[in-house]
């Protein structure tokens, strides 16, 4: 509500407003055989924070029915687009007013009718996907929609100036744009998945979600614990091991023989532990008082205190 308010002249509270999730736009190639690069959509998510929601792109005050109070930077790892790059987007969170006015919008949203969702803005450079032309400078013999070797010529819309605006349309240029209930490329959050192989792949950015950032920690915390768990546990096989080894082979110092156990491996120490464990079982084996020997005890020495 803060966030919301901060587009308020009056303080609205959670019965006042109706608000809504949309995909904005991405960086796959849409129907007009354009797409957004990846640092312009980031650029783009910050402009259009505040922005208006409107009609069909109509310039009439009257039209305006919504606002965005945040805008999320996402980029979903588990997908790659026809660009070879890894699905961005920009999800953006809106609020409208609940009154009898809307009424009619809101029940059209939340049934799916209005759905579709398409942006206005302007970027510095429109880039020939082939040549890397700026054709806002010149043009370059690639045509929008022919193949050249591999590739299939488009537009790259790079460099964010500004965002004007963004309309709930009929048909949208972007097929993927439009309301979402939620974001989750599925409900097990691969995204924790996808993170840890793009840190090991030593990416040069990994853009986290909220949802992924809270994996993520409780995914280190849970690591930090193990690790506790795991320092105890070597420290206490250590010190059997040197116990042990006492015994198996008195002419090795405790020293010499902690000096060992840092050297190996966990694998390595337990091994240790099993092969002293025998050695020193031969050397003082452990006798019950109740044996089941029926000889009668010559010495019974060994069972004084």
């Amino acid at each position: 509500m803060s966030l919301i308010n901060r587009y308020a002249r009056r303080s609205l509270n959670e019965d006042d407003i109706y608000t809504f999730s949309v995909i904005l736009c991405d960086n796959e190639v849409d129907r007009d055989l354009e797409r957004f690069d990846i640092p312009t959509l980031r650029k783009l998510a910050e402009l259009f924070v505040g922005v208006t929601g409107i009609i069909d792109h109509s310039m009439k005050s009257s039209d305006q029915k919504s606002r965005l109070f945040k805008t999320d930077f996402v980029q979903d790892f588990t997908k790659t687009t026809t660009a070879g790059e890894p699905y961005t987007f920009i999800k953006g969170t809106a609020y409208m007013i609940k009154s009898e006015k809307n009424a009619e919008l809101i029940e059209e949203i939340d049934a799916g009718i209005k759905k579709e969702v398409s942006v206005s803005c302007r970027v510095s450079q429109i880039l020939c996907s082939v040549c890397n032309t700026d054709r806002k400078k010149g043009r370059c013999k690639h045509i929008k929609g022919e193949r050249y070797g591999e590739k299939v010529c488009h537009t790259i819309l790079s460099g964010a100036a500004d965002a004007y605006e963004w309309s709930f349309v009929a048909v949208p240029a972007q097929r993927a744009a439009g309301v979402t209930k939620s974001f989750a490329p599925n409900k097990e959050e691969k995204g924790l998945k996808e993170i840890l192989k793009a840190l090991r792949e030593e990416k040069d950015e990994v853009i986290l979600s909220k949802t992924n950032a809270k994996d993520l920690s409780d995914h280190i915390s849970m690591l930090e614990k193990l690790s506790q768990d795991g320092k105890k546990y070597r420290a206490e096989l250590e010190h059997e091991v040197i116990r042990l080894g006492s015994v198996a082979m008195p002419y090795l110092s405790a020293e010499s023989l902690e000096g060992i156990c840092k050297r190996l491996e966990t694998d390595e120490v337990r091994a240790l532990k099993s092969a002293f464990e025998v050695s020193a079982q031969k050397k003082m084996p452990l006798v019950p008082q109740l044996s089941a020997d029926t000889k009668p005890l010559q010495n019974i020495n060994q069972f004084k205190i």
